[in-house]
This record gives C-alpha cells, structure tokens and sequence, in this order.
C-alpha cells in the first residue's frame, strides 16, 4: 500500500541491539534509530505535532509562514511538512551548528538566518530573540517555539514511548536520551513510567549548559554556562517542555567523549549517527556500575551521520581540537634519538651504496648534493639494475638514481603518510624544528600500525 505523502513515514524507526561496544555492559542495549525518519532525525515527530495542534487552534492560516530557531533537525521537519502542506519557512539558527543542517534546510525551500551562538537567550542577537521578533514583524506567521510548545513533547507521548514498549515487549528499564528541548525525554519517560513506574529514565547533559544543576539543585546557575561544540543537546535556559519528575538523573558527557564515541558507533556497530547518539552512548558508558546483567536499556539516536561530515567525521577538524588522538611522522621517528638521516651523493659508486644498505640493513637512501635532495636509491630497483647489468655497480649514484622521495610536513598523519608511499615510492621525508631530515618507510608504517 503506497503512502499519500512523505509525512506519513514518520515514526515506527526500529530498534537495534548494539553487540560489539555493548560487550562493555553487563546489559543489553538496544538503540532507537531515528534517522530512518524522512528528515532523518527525532524531530520530524515533535515538528508534525506541533503544526498539527496549531492548525486546529487556529494559529496558522493556509499560505503562512513557520517560524523557528533551530539547530537544524526540527527545521527539516517542519520544512518537509510547509512542502506537502502549503507553507513557508523561516529559520534560525547558531554559527555553532554544521553547514550541512543550514544547507539542508535550504535545500527544501526554507529561509536560513545564522545568528552568533555566544550570546545570551535574551540577546536581541540571539537564534531565540531573532525568531520571536520576526514572527511579530511577518504576517501570518506562527512562532513555533519548540522549547516551550507541550505538543512537542505529546508527540514522544503518543508515538516514541508506545513504540519503544511495544517493540521491547515491555522489557526496557532504562531509556537513556541526549536532551534539549525536553520533549523527547520528558515525552517518552511519561509513556513508559506510567507503562512500570519501575523503568530508570537518565538524561545526558553537555558541559556549558545548565540542565544539570538545574535538575540537581533547582537553580538556575548562569555560570554552569560556556560555549560547548556539542550538538543538538544541552540548554542554557530550561525549556517549558521539562517535567522532571519524568527524570531519574542527569550525566554530563565531555565533546571530545561524545565526538569520538560517535565515530565508534559508526565503525563498530555501522549506524551513522550524529554527535547527540555519540555522547547519549558515552553517558550510558559512564553509568555502567549502576546496570545489571537483565537490564534492557533503549538509548535515543536522534539524527543522522551526514548532518556532521563535516565535523566529526572529519579528522581534521577532530584534530584541530584534539578530539582525535592519531600517530604523525614526528610520532614515528621520536624514538630513534639523534641519529641522523643516512644519505649519498650523486658522484658516489652504486657499490657504496649497496655497502651502506647492508652495513645500517636499510632499503631507502636519499641521494643528496649541496643544494638539497635530488634523487632516491631503493633496494628493489638497485637489484632489477644489477641483475641486467653487473657492472652498474661501478657507476656512479647519478646514473641510476630513482626520483626523490615526497617531503611532507613534519605533523602529517600516519594514514596520509601510506597513501603517499607505493611500490615506486618507498618512503616520505619531512624535516624536524630544526630543519634536519627525517625517512619514514612503508615498514614505519607497518609496525606503527600493528601496536
């Protein structure tokens, strides 16, 4: 049976075991997959509701506009309901957030406004303040606030916490969710506590928001708030969406943690998720002496891997922030002390550079002349050389060196390293802070790699 629109996709995301991390738990862990939504996130769920409720309040008129802040996903919900329902979109969002979110939402017809994220909510600079003074300024326009529209957290009432209970047969004790809004967590924890009062429900926290010590202590504490890189998570105000009661507890989780934790689940467990399902795993990780061996625990993945390309599958970016601990060149000749780079000229016998390979037991040597490199000599093209012609060995360096090795910078990762060396190219120079040559080897690279 065919669907009549794209929206009728949304909801019913299946819920996957995790084995290979999960073999770190004494439990089993099963996670709610949300990108398999058309937007590819959660947030097509709350954002259906949400315009749903206001077009029977009356809050919307046919050809309006939506207006919202937003990170990125809600935006692409709501956008995909404005195609098949009629209406425009204007968003914000925070320089904090991918390009790929803001290009998305262009991409399905929405109006993108960046604003600067470290300022405060009441900012007239701020995503909050710009969204509210537009929907005053557009005409028939409807502010959608998603921090403080109820229905946001209906939605995860009436669909997420009925599907999760149904598709773990009534099993789950714990449902952990990285949390903004508030609508997921406190949506779906209403469902399933009302299900088994007995079901722990624990909310992951970025640091630089204030959640946390709001829920521990009842306090809004503005210092507990500093720019963060996280996304899609955390607050530095409490949304009206957050019922506490609904909560059990709230764990913070570092950006480097989340960020790395994410890679982890796409190369272990072959979801592609976004930086929120990182940091939902990692939280439950840190929580790990508090599960036993018959828990059944559902982690919230809201969002997909292609929103960060990025950023966190991006090894440079994940470098530039020291999120990603990876071996260098400098990493792999540190161990060899003062020794200096063995080389030869180009007016020197073959036969010397077959006795210096032999004495240091090397198969690369730079041939070197006052002006710099200028050429290569390898073990392997030395003995094709010989074989056809003995007398080679008599020659000079000159007559039979190979081209020179490619000189790299003296930080350049190990994996960009290997793609440089080949069978014609068996090793990579870089020089050292004080200007002396260092060779790095494909058996550099090997024994690097095996550790």
């Amino acid at each position: 049976m065919w669907k009549n629109s794209i929206l009728e996709t949304i909801g019913n995301t299946p819920l996957i075991r995790l084995n290979k991390i999960a073999k770190e738990l004494p439990c089993t862990v099963l996670a709610k997959v949300e990108y398999f939504n058309p937007g590819n996130s959660i947030k097509d769920r709350m954002a259906l509701k949400m315009l749903e409720v206001a077009e029977k309040e009356g809050k919307i008129k046919p050809g309006g506009t939506i207006i919202e802040g937003t990170s990125g996903n809600t935006g692409m919900g709501l956008a995909l309901a404005a195609c098949v329902k009629g209406y425009k979109c204007i968003f914000t969002t925070t320089d904090k957030q991918s390009k790929e979110k803001a290009d998305i939402l262009k991409a399905v017809g929405a109006e993108v406004i960046v604003c600067p994220t470290n300022v405060d909510p009441e900012d007239p600079r701020s995503y909050y303040s710009v969204s509210k003074r537009l929907a005053a300024e557009v005409p028939n326009s409807w502010y959608v606030n998603q921090y403080d529209n109820l229905a946001n957290r209906l939605a995860h009432y009436e669909q997420t916490g009925p599907e999760i209970w149904e598709q773990t047969e009534g099993k789950i004790t714990h449902l952990v969710v990285a949390t903004g809004t508030g609508g997921t967590i406190v949506g779906t924890g209403q469902y399933l506590k009302e299900k088994n009062p007995a079901i722990k429900v624990w909310a992951i926290d970025s640091y630089g928001s204030l959640l946390k010590k709001y829920f521990d202590t009842g306090e809004i504490d503005e210092k507990e708030v500093y720019p963060y890189i996280s996304e899609g998570f955390g607050e530095d105000f409490v949304p009206a969406n957050y019922d506490m009661k609904y909560i059990d507890r709230f764990e913070k989780v570092t950006d480097k943690d989340g960020a790395v934790m994410a890679r982890r689940i796409a190369k272990e467990e072959g979801l592609f998720c976004g930086y929120s399902a990182g940091s939902c795993l990692q939280g439950l990780m840190q929580l790990k002496n508090e599960l036993k061996k018959d828990d059944v625990v559902v982690c919230i993945f809201h969002d997909h891997g292609s929103r960060y390309v990025a950023k966190i599958y991006n090894d440079q970016w994940m470098m530039e922030r020291g999120f990603l601990e990876v071996k260098t060149f400098k990493d792999l000749v540190s161990g060899r002390g003062t020794k200096k780079l063995l080389t030869i000229s180009p007016e020197q016998k073959v036969a010397e550079a077959i006795a210096m390979m032999k004495k240091h037991d090397i198969e690369n040597l730079p041939v070197v002349n006052s002006e710099g490199i200028v050429g290569s000599l390898s073990e392997g093209g030395l003995f094709d050389k010989i074989l056809s012609d003995p007398e080679i060995k008599n020659q000079t360096v000159e007559s039979v060196m190979e081209k020179e090795y490619p000189v790299v910078a003296f930080d350049t990762p190990v994996e960009k390293l290997s793609r440089l060396i080949s069978k014609q190219t068996g090793a990579v120079l870089s020089k050292d802070e004080t200007g002396d040559y260092h060779i790095v080897t494909k058996y550099d690279i090997i024994q690097s790699l095996a550790k």
